[in-house]
This record gives structure tokens, sequence and C-alpha cells, in this order.
């Protein structure tokens, strides 16, 4: 036999928003080039595969990341980039990644 329980049960507590939940919630970041506005994709919630404009490396299913576009209201979906968090903190340290072919030497 278990124990009577003596706390009412919550049934009144607040229900949380599942796209809020899934997509994060967005703020506006100051950087050199302008503020951007910014949202943390969680893993769960990512499920498509990306290029980092920092690093341009895949960003893959499953790894959380974010999602910046910039805050002026003058863009549209196409403007939105998905860096690597590290990649997004350290955009200001960072010079352009230099796009290089298949048969350029890899260090140097």
């Amino acid at each position: 036999m278990s124990p009577r329980r003596n706390r009412p049960r919550r049934d009144d507590a607040p229900h949380l928003d599942t796209d809020r939940v899934r997509q994060g919630v967005a703020s506006v970041q100051q950087w050199r080039d302008g503020d951007w506005q910014v949202r943390g994709i969680s893993g769960g919630a990512s499920v498509k595969t990306y290029r980092c404009p920092g690093c341009d490396q895949e960003i893959r299913p499953g790894v959380a990341h974010v999602v910046a576009w910039p805050a002026d209201g003058r863009g549209d979906l196409s403007d939105r980039r998905h860096w690597h968090s590290g990649c997004w903190r350290a955009r200001d340290r960072r010079g352009p990644v230099i796009q290089r072919g298949r048969g350029a030497p890899r260090y140097g």
C-alpha cells in the first residue's frame, strides 16, 4: 500500500508553447556590422544540414547552433544564416573564410 498524498496536484501550471520551445527565443545582439536577431536552435530541433559561414564546415542534424539575420527588418528568409555557436561568438576575432579549391594546399 502506498502512502497517502497530502499535497494537492497542480493542474493549473502554465502550459509551454511548444513552437517557442522548439525554435528558441530570438534576441537582438549588437556587433560591429550592425544589429542581428539571434535565435539558438537546440539539437533536437535541428533536422537539416547547414553550412556555417564562419568556418565553412557543415552543421549536421542534431547539433545545437545559432541562426542569425539582420535586425533592421530589411531582410527576408534568405538572409538567415546558421552558425556554430562558437563561430558566432568568435566572428569579431576571425578574418574572412578563404574558399580554397581541392588542389590548393591545406596549410600555409
